[in-house]
């Protein structure tokens, strides 16, 4: 199998200064292979304007395993954000210590600046990249909040897609008032109460929040205006808070003598960065002032530049693989051979041929189901941005961001399903081997079976699940999109039935193992089949 490498600096190399720095030369690069989990970590800190302040927060999560991909420093906002990447467990710990050099090195009641801060280490977000599901990054994000509350009595709020209650999901429901806000309400109003630690703010480093969320790209407009009220008018028609864009947050500032847009875009997919630069180039020119320049701040995902450039270029038929880089990429790790697809192909047939179990009609199943989700997101992305479908714009994007995650599912069940079979083998085969012994070895194999099976049913069940979804988006789209890719979502359809089917089939043969060799499991039968029979309507 291919391993992906990525370009990262690591934190045990030379840091990376700020932006607003001058820089005497490129960061030093190491070419690492990416390790089997990844989670990015964005931490916010409550300084902006001390160089000495944010390398010693950096300092302190030099941890093992976790490397800095940026580094930026805003003076007005007086507030920093640290982009680290890194495998699970080291960078919760990462992100603990920097939460800890923060509070040493940052007093709130001292501080200044134009963004809102309720701590010294103010927001810490995980986001899952590779090998980690947003669940995944939920766990860390509770275990982070209890580690901080612990040792170094802040108290921790969980936000967006960690948070306890609704109203906590928004940051800014959190945030308002701000650390003297907090600071005065903590003790005495409920809703105020933190999710770990005692009720009352760190007396200089105030309260943290830490969370999990998908990636996120903070983006700014600049105009060519002071008016600091024109800004605020602009943020306000462009959050979805107060009647805006969906997955878009937005405020005013004065930065560097301009009004600045502030935003935070918190699905590009849905809502991508080229239309709401468009949306507040309009609403700017209600106010007689125009942009003069973008920021991004952080990293931003390749996919999203690769949108405005089909956006503002209005390129026919474009697709990522016309870009050289990603056309390279592909060939490097045979997912495709230039003149044809087969390279990328060949080896999964060649798989499924082999006189081995695995990979078998499960993952058959599983891969037809992604190639379904591929052809319809294929047709809506076609479809989306060309004038003749602007009406179905948003339908469109719900769309293509829905059949994405089902794609990236999907295609790992490929993988889950044969992994599933194994497991099964060997519980079949460690059960076999206890056999007669009288250590009560032979009913812990009967649990290990059972379990085994259940697992092994539950792959190819939610296989059936989400192509059914599948098939129902490609049927939504045929009448709002290109009546000449009709055949492909007639394709695409056809693959999603032929998915459901075979693992409604997989899902059928391990219902008759678990009735014959683990008979306790009668409820799991009886609910699996109620569900696959659904699935079949």
């Amino acid at each position: 199998m291919h391993r992906k490498v990525w370009n990262i600096v690591s934190l045990h190399s030379r840091p990376v200064k700020s932006r607003s720095s001058c820089l005497t030369g490129p960061p030093p690069v190491i070419l690492l292979a990416m390790p089997s989990t990844l989670v990015e970590c964005v931490p916010n800190f409550s300084e902006g304007r001390d160089p000495a302040k944010v390398d010693a927060i950096v300092e302190a999560m030099k941890i093992p395993g976790v490397y800095l991909l940026d580094r930026e420093m805003d003076s007005d906002h007086n507030r920093s954000v640290i982009t680290l990447v890194g495998e699970r467990e080291a960078i919760q710990e990462a992100a603990i210590r920097g939460v800890g050099k923060a509070a040493e090195l940052i007093d709130l009641t001292k501080h200044e600046g134009a963004h809102p801060r309720m701590g010294a280490a103010d927001v810490i977000p995980f986001i899952p990249i590779d090998g980690v599901t947003l669940e995944d990054c939920v766990a860390m994000a509770k275990h982070v909040g209890a580690e901080v509350a612990k040792r170094f009595q802040i108290p921790v709020y969980l936000y967006e897609a960690a948070a306890a209650t609704p109203e906590r999901q928004n940051l800014e429901n959190i945030r308002r008032g701000q650390f003297e806000g907090i600071r005065a309400e903590i003790a005495t109003n409920p809703a105020r109460k933190p999710d770990f630690g005692e009720p009352r703010v760190h007396p200089t480093a105030g309260a943290t929040v830490v969370g999990a969320r998908k990636f996120l790209i903070a983006y700014n407009v600049f105009l060519n205006t002071p008016d600091v009220d024109i800004a605020k008018k602009i943020a306000k028609a462009v959050r979805f808070s107060t009647g805006g864009l969906r997955f878009v947050k937005g405020a005013g500032f004065l930065v560097r003598g301009m009004a600045q847009v502030s935003m935070n875009l918190t699905d590009f997919e849905q809502t991508p960065i080229h239309r709401v630069f468009e949306f507040v180039k309009r609403e700017a020119a209600r106010y007689g002032v125009i942009p003069v320049s973008s920021e991004i701040v952080g990293l931003i995902p390749k996919r999203a530049l690769e949108q405005a450039a089909e956006w503002f270029l209005q390129i026919e038929n474009f697709d990522s693989s016309l870009i050289l880089e990603n056309r390279l990429a592909a060939v490097m790790s045979g997912k495709v051979a230039v003149g044809g697809l087969r390279a990328g192909v060949e080896p999964f047939i060649e798989q499924l041929a082999a006189p081995t179990a695995t990979p078998g009609g499960g993952s058959a199943a599983a891969a037809s189901g992604a190639m379904a989700a591929g052809l319809a997101s294929m047709v809506a992305s076609m479809s989306r941005g060309k004038k003749a479908y602007l009406q179905y714009e948003t339908q469109l994007s719900e769309a293509i961001a829905r059949l994405s995650q089902l794609r990236e599912e999907l295609k790992s069940a490929i993988d889950a399903d044969a992994e599933s079979y194994n497991v099964v083998m060997k519980a079949y085969k460690s059960a076999k081997s206890s056999d007669g012994k009288s250590d009560g070895n032979a009913n812990d194999g009967d649990s290990a079976i059972g379990s085994a099976l259940k697992q092994a049913t539950s792959v190819p069940l939610g296989v059936a699940e989400k192509v059914v979804e599948v098939a129902k988006i490609a049927t939504n789209l045929k009448p709002i999109t290109n009546p000449n890719m009709k055949s492909d979502l007639t394709t695409a359809i056809a693959l999603a039935k032929a998915a459901l089917e075979g693992a409604l089939a997989n899902v059928e043969i391990n219902l008759d193992s678990i009735k014959k060799d683990s008979p306790k499991d009668e409820s799991f039968v009886t609910d699996t089949r109620k569900r696959a029979a659904a699935l079949k309507g």
